[in-house]
C-alpha cells in the first residue's frame, strides 16, 4: 500500500531499516502496519481537572480523534497546559495567565514540530487557552482546526462566577451576610464549561468561529452537550479535508478574517482582552493589525448582544436561540462582514452562512440594527498624555461617557483592593493601577477583583479605574486598562501622582492627566526604574521577552 500523498511533514517511518526504531515506539502507543502510511493528526488537548472550563475537554479529544481516524488519518493525542483565571484572580499566581497563553503556543509548537503532525485539533476551554492554540496553530501553518470546550449552564438564581466577586464587594459594604456568599459560593458554577456571560472565553470562541477557523456553531455550544461531542468528531474529519484541499491557516486568518472577527466581537459586547488577543494572533500569523483597526471598525459597527457583564442574559441562553450564526449572517446581509473569507468548512464564510435561519421573533438577547444596545463600538481606544501608544477601554454606554477625578494611586491590584475594600476609595476617585503591565508584573493581571469590589459597594458609576494591567471579561464599569507605554518602562502612568486630575472621555477617545508639559517632564527626569520584581524562571523570561500590549504583549517579535 502506498504512502497517503496527504502526509506532508510526518516522518517517513514505511520505509528503511532505519527507520526501525520510530516504528516500534509507535507501534507502543498503537500503531500498526496500515497506520504507518495515513496522515498523523495530533489532537492538541487542554484538558486539566484545574477548572471547570477544561475538566471535560478529555473527552472532547477522544471525539476529535475519532474523527480524524475516522475519515482516514491516524489521531494522536497530547496535551498542554491550562490555567484558571477565576481561580488565579486576585493574587500573585494571576501573573501566570497570560503567561500561560505563550506557553500553551510554544508548547503546540514544540510537540506538533517535533514528531511532525500532518494537521491538527486543538481543543480549549478557558481564556488563554484560545488564542495560545490559535498562535500555536498559526506558527506551524499546517491544516487545522480549533474547537471551544463550550460554555458552562447557569448557576442558582442566574448566578455565574462573576455573581461571586461582586458578593465579595456587596459583603464589604453590608449588603450582604456571609451565608448569602456561601449560598452563591456554592451554586453559580454547576459543572463544566467556560464563564457563562460574554466575557474572554466565550468572546474568544466567537471571534475564532467569525475568522473562520472553527466549524460552523463550535462557539455556541453548552460544554456538556450532544452537540459538543459532534462538533469535535466533525472537527478531526475536517482536518483530512483540509489536507486534501491544502488549506492551512494563513489561508484563513487573513486581514479581513480578522476584520470580521473584529465586528463580531463588537456587536456580542465582548471583551476588551479580544483587543490584545486579536493583535497577538495576527502578530504570529503575519497580518498588519493595530489598534487603529478597532477604532475604525468600530465607529461603524453596533453593540448588538444583551449579554453579561454588562447586559442581562447568558452564553447558554444565545445558545438556545441559535448562537452567533444568526447574528453573522445578519452582519453579512448588511455589508458588514467580509464574506469572500475561507474557512475550515473549505467553503467561504458567505456559503457557510447562506442556510442560516433567522432568530426566534420573541427573543430579547439580539437587538435589531435599528434598536441597538450601542450605535457604535464599545471597546474605546483612548490615546492622550497618559496613553500616548494607545488604552482600551470597555464603555457600553450605562457607565457614561466621560468620568473626571482625583487620582489615587497605586502600584498593586493589593494595595487597591484593600483601600476599596475598607471603604477609603469614594466617589469621585480614579483608582491608578500601576507597575501591573505585561513588563511590570510581571504577566499584566486582570483587575476583576477590584472592579468587582467596586460594583459590589454600588461604586460602578462613581469611581473610574485605569491600569497597565488588563481586565477580565467579567469586568463591568468605567475602567481603562492596557495603557501603554507601561509604567515599567517610563510611561506616563508611572508619573501620575495623588490627587492629580484625570479626564477620560470615550466620546473623543481620550484619556488626559491635567498637568502641564513642563510639570511632565520634571517628572520624567526624576522617575527611576524599579528593580525587577522577579529575576529567574518563566515570569523573569516572560518580562525579558514580552512586547507591549499595544502590539499584543507576545514573546517571539523578530
Amino acid at each position: 500500500m502506498a504512502t497517503d500523498k496527504r502526509r506532508r511533514y510526518s516522518a517517513p517511518v514505511v520505509d528503511g531499516i532505519n527507520k526501525s526504531a520510530s516504528r516500534a515506539m509507535l507501534r507502543a502507543v498503537g500503531f500498526e502496519d496500515a497506520d504507518f502510511r495515513k496522515p498523523q493528526v495530533g489532537i492538541a488537548s487542554t484538558w486539566s481537572n484545574l477548572t471547570p472550563c477544561n475538566m471535560h475537554i478529555d473527552r472532547l479529544a477522544r471525539e476529535a480523534a475519532k474523527g480524524a481516524d475516522k475519515a482516514g488519518g491516524k489521531s494522536l493525542i497530547f496535551n498542554t497546559i491550562t490555567v484558571s483565571d477565576g481561580i488565579a484572580n486576585g493574587t500573585e499566581g494571576m501573573k501566570y495567565s497570560l503567561v500561560s497563553r505563550e506557553v500553551i503556543a510554544d508548547s503546540i509548537e514544540t510537540v506538533a514540530g517535533c514528531e511532525g503532525f500532518d494537521g491538527l485539533v486543538a481543543i480549549g476551554g478557558c481564556d488563554k487557552n484560545m488564542p495560545g492554540c490559535l498562535m500555536g496553530l498559526a506558527r506551524l501553518n499546517r491544516p487545522s482546526v480549533f474547537v471551544y470546550g463550550g460554555t458552562i449552564q447557569p448557576g442558582e438564581n442566574h448566578t455565574d462566577i462573576i455573581s461571586v466577586f461582586e458578593a465579595v464587594g456587596a459583603h464589604a459594604q453590608g449588603k450582604m451576610d456571609l451565608i448569602e456568599v456561601k449560598q452563591i459560593e456554592e451554586t453559580a458554577i454547576p459543572g463544566a464549561g467556560s464563564c457563562g456571560g460574554m466575557y474572554t472565553a466565550n468572546t474568544m470562541a466567537s471571534a475564532i468561529e467569525a475568522m473562520g477557523m472553527s466549524l460552523p456553531g463550535s462557539s455556541a455550544q453548552n460544554a456538556v452537550s450532544n452537540n459538543k461531542l459532534a462538533d469535535c468528531e466533525a472537527a478531526g474529519e475536517a482536518v483530512l479535508k483540509l489536507l486534501d484541499a491544502d488549506i492551512k491557516p494563513s489561508d484563513i486568518m487573513t486581514r479581513e478574517a480578522f476584520e470580521n472577527a473584529i465586528t463580531v466581537v463588537i456587536t456580542l459586547g465582548g471583551s476588551t482582552n479580544a483587543v490584545l488577543h486579536l493583535l497577538g494572533m495576527a502578530s504570529t500569523v503575519g497580518v498588519e493589525l493595530s489598534l487603529d483597526d478597532f477604532v475604525r471598525i468600530g465607529k461603524t459597527v453596533p453593540v448588538l448582544a444583551d449579554l453579561r457583564p454588562s447586559g442581562h442574559y447568558m452564553m447558554s441562553e444565545l445558545v438556545a436561540i441559535g448562537g452567533i450564526q444568526p447574528l453573522m449572517k445578519m452582519l453579512l446581509d448588511r455589508g458588514m462582514l467580509h464574506g469572500d473569507c475561507m474557512t475550515v468548512t473549505g467553503k467561504t464564510l458567505a456559503e457557510n452562512l447562506a442556510g442560516v435561519t433567522p432568530y426566534p421573533e420573541d427573543q430579547q438577547i439580539i437587538r435589531a440594527f435599528e434598536n441597538p444596545i450601542k450605535a457604535d463600538s464599545h471597546l474605546r481606544i483612548l490615546y492622550g498624555n497618559l496613553a500616548p501608544e494607545g488604552s482600551v477601554a470597555k464603555i457600553t454606554g450605562k457607565e457614561g461617557t466621560h468620568f473626571s477625578g482625583r487620582a489615587r494611586v497605586f502600584h498593586s491590584e493589593e494595595e487597591a483592593q484593600e483601600r476599596i475594600l475598607d471603604g477609603s476609595v469614594v466617589a469621585g476617585d480614579v483608582l491608578v493601577i500601576r507597575y501591573e503591565g505585561p513588563k511590570g508584573g510581571p504577566g499584566m493581571r486582570e483587575m476583576l477583583s477590584p472592579t468587582s469590589a467596586i460594583m459590589g459597594r454600588g461604586l460602578g458609576s462613581d469611581v473610574a479605574l485605569i491600569t497597565d494591567g488588563r481586565f477580565s471579561g467579567g469586568s463591568h464599569g468605567f475602567v481603562v486598562g492596557h495603557i501603554t507605554p507601561e509604567a515599567a518602562v517610563g510611561g506616563p502612568i508611572a508619573l501620575v501622582e495623588e490627587g492629580d486630575t484625570i479626564t477620560i472621555d470615550a466620546v473623543n477617545n481620550t484619556i488626559v492627566l491635567e498637568i502641564s508639559e513642563e510639570e511632565m517632564e520634571k517628572r520624567r527626569k526624576a522617575w527611576k526604574s524599579p528593580e525587577p520584581r522577579v529575576t529567574r524562571g518563566v515570569l523573569a523570561k516572560y518580562a525579558r521577552t514580552v512586547s507591549s500590549a499595544s502590539t499584543g504583549a507576545v514573546t517571539d517579535l523578530p
